[in-house]
């Protein structure tokens, strides 16, 4: 079986220097690609960099709408330079973000857009990071016309399948194995099979099944899709190679990811 990882910042201050030995467990787990996304610009050459020494990882960038406050426009034109590289996979994580306290949803709403249309200039898909604000970004995503992957999904029923119907696969992670998530494991449970990708986000959103404080890892892909077969009443098999096609469907430059490093 293989599993991909469609959200993993493997390049984050939690993981140190540590990068090969969790490649390694995660690969023995299972986990055969992780897409690694950058958040500013500040982080762009740091995921090039990540993503240019291991084959497994393939890199996606763009400025999250938690940095949107801090961002400049001149960063779009250092944004355009990393799209324009063989291996980027996907622009992200990009998005809105209103649960933020004082967000600025001008300044995001700016981003997102600019952001947008690069993906449709540069022809990739997007990684989207949306809380508390899935009818303005679906506004937007109909005007604009991309596809990719609404990651960590938290909208209702109504709003998921408005994702789906213009093209999106929807992420589910760790935060799908609580059993106090009862909305979201009702979603993971009977959305279409077609729609729905892994991930970690790791180091963040741990699984239940993790002690309090540590983080999340890549190697834990596998149990946490266990209990995606378990909500649908699925075998894992079929879980594994389902949401595989799925990232290879919502991604399709990740198909090469590896080839020419």
């Amino acid at each position: 079986m293989q599993f991909i990882d469609t959200h993993c910042h493997l390049d984050a201050a939690e993981f140190g220097t540590g990068q090969a030995a969790l490649l390694e467990t995660a690969q023995a787990a299972g986990v055969g690609r992780i897409v690694v996304p950058s958040v500013a610009r500040a982080n762009f050459e740091a995921v090039r960099e990540l993503c240019g020494r291991f084959p497994a990882c393939a890199p996606a960038y763009g400025i999250h709408p938690m940095y949107a406050g801090s961002a400049m426009p001149e960063d779009l034109d250092a944004l355009r330079g990393y799209l324009a590289q063989p291996d980027t996979v996907a622009i992200g994580e990009i998005g809105l973000d209103f649960f933020i306290e004082h967000p600025d949803p001008k300044q995001q709403e700016y981003f997102f857009t600019e952001q947008l249309k690069l993906a449709r200039e540069f022809d990739l898909p997007v990684l989207l990071h949306i809380r508390r604000a899935q009818d303005t970004a679906l506004k937007l995503l109909r005007q604009h016309k991309v596809h990719g992957i609404a990651h960590a999904f938290s909208g209702s029923r109504s709003q998921a399948d408005e994702f789906i119907k213009l093209g999106f696969k929807l992420g589910f992670g760790g935060a799908m194995t609580h059993s106090r998530a009862t909305r979201l494991r009702e979603l993971a449970a009977t959305l279409p099979p077609d729609s729905i990708v892994l991930e970690t986000d790791a180091p963040d959103i741990p699984p239940d099944f993790l002690e309090r404080g540590q983080p999340n890892k890549p190697e834990y892909l596998p149990r946490i899709a266990q209990t995606l077969a378990e909500l649908r009443g699925t075998p894992l098999e079929e879980i594994a190679r389902a949401t595989t096609e799925n990232a290879f469907s919502a991604l399709p430059k990740l198909h090469f990811a590896g080839a020419a490093k």
